[in-house]
């Protein structure tokens, strides 16, 4: 089955056009959500200048992946992915639209925030997963890597432009008016999805899902490949140590080293500019048989680079160094991302890879709140710098152990 998919795939000589509508689609709603994204967490941040209260806006938008990741993969399995993709990028842009309007009309608390991401968050839970298995239908296995090195491409300047466009937008518009990008992007992305025609693996029969029994069977695609679930295991604690810096990194530029809401942005744009660099390189380099050693290679870059961030000294000349670090970090968080999905596209067959995709956002945002609990006391009192420099031993060290075990 999965080899005639690949066949009809590879026959199909328009796969370069769909790809890249289906992904334009998707940059143009993420450059609206980068930009609320940046809005929501810069206010938090300008608000509160608080430790706990960024690791609460973390908590939030991770908890919904934890709790309903394993059984929205179920149904992703089970459901036209072009329309699970549609119904979630309209969810989250009407939420940014009724936060929008709780905005306009008061001053909601400070946890308002919080809710707003987590509600944004539960509309990523099934819209993620539901993207990356829609990219093997449409693009040959041979072309996965380079096809995913491009879609990161458009990305990471989404990601670049999120940050600027929030900063200017920031300063120039209230928070209500910023929100309304959110759903336009949205809009764009639903279009660009809808036009496209998309091959549908065959999906489950039974019509009411086994919840239980289904998600065993993702599991069970983790434990027949040895290669995959230590690597899985190995990005899940190095995610614990990393994954909260995103929601340090405003106060490192605000609290530690005296910036504006521009230094933020900056910031950002330099991790985005280290992403597009190496989606670059990925994107020309096409396949790799050695995949599983590139990703290895990109935890340890990300863990040498929060080693020296959290070596700098509270001074502006300190923080060029530290933004030029994040375009190392960026590129080599790219270099950690890139093969490790084409390496499941390639090896997982279609008719699961929902619940696959699923399983590894849950483990992920799982990472999140559990590194939260413990960096956000040593956030508080030692500083975000100290939890960048821990961040980097850990990483180092796990990819360490995971190579030498055999």
């Amino acid at each position: 089955m999965t080899e005639n998919i690949t066949q009809n795939m590879t026959q199909n000589k328009n796969w370069k056009s769909k790809f890249f509508m289906i992904a334009a689609g998707q940059t143009v709603s993420l450059i609206g959500s980068s930009v609320v994204q940046f809005a929501l967490i810069w206010w938090l941040a300008s608000e509160t200048s608080s430790p706990l209260m960024m690791a609460m806006s973390g908590m939030a938008a991770f908890l919904p992946q934890i709790f309903l990741g394993p059984f929205a993969g179920v149904w992703i399995d089970r459901l036209k992915r072009k329309y699970v993709v549609i119904a979630a990028d309209l969810f989250i842009g009407a939420a940014a639209l009724i936060f929008a309007a709780i905005l306009w009309y008061g001053h909601p608390p400070y946890w308002a925030a919080c809710l707003i991401l987590g509600v944004r968050a539960l509309g990523g839970v099934f819209h993620t997963p539901a993207i990356q298995s829609i990219i093997p239908q449409l693009v040959p296995a041979d072309k996965l890597m380079k096809a995913n090195g491009w879609s990161q491409f458009m990305q990471s300047g989404a990601f670049m432009l999120g940050p600027v466009l929030g900063a200017a937008m920031y300063a120039a518009f209230p928070l209500p008016v910023i929100l309304i990008t959110d759903f336009a992007g949205a809009a764009v992305a639903s279009i660009t999805v809808a036009v496209v025609k998309i091959p549908e693996p065959v999906h489950e029969k039974r019509q009411v899902p086994h919840f239980v029994k289904e998600m065993k069977e993702g599991i069970g695609i983790f434990r027949r490949d040895r290669e995959l679930m230590k690597l899985t295991i190995a990005s899940t604690v190095a995610m614990v140590f990393y994954l909260p810096l995103s929601t340090y990194y405003p106060l490192m530029s605000s609290s530690y080293f005296h910036g504006n809401a521009w230094h933020g942005s900056i910031v950002e744009l330099c991790y985005a500019i280290g992403m597009m660099v190496s989606a670059i390189l990925f994107g020309s380099l096409g396949k790799s048989d050695h995949k599983i050693r590139i990703v290895y290679l990109g935890l340890a870059g990300i863990g040498i680079t929060c080693v020296v961030s959290g070596l700098l000294p509270p001074a502006m000349w300190a923080w060029v160094i530290f933004a030029a670090v994040c375009v190392f970090m960026g590129g080599f968080s790219n270099v950690y991302n890139i093969p490790y999905i084409a390496y499941m596209q390639e090896t997982i067959p279609a008719q699961v890879q929902g619940r696959a995709f699923s399983l590894i956002g849950s483990l992920m945002s799982l990472a999140m709140p559990v590194g939260l609990l413990v960096s956000s006391p040593v956030a508080q009192f030692f500083g975000v710098p100290v939890w960048f420099l821990i961040s980097g031993i850990g990483i180092l060290l796990t990819v360490l152990m995971c190579r030498m075990t055999r």
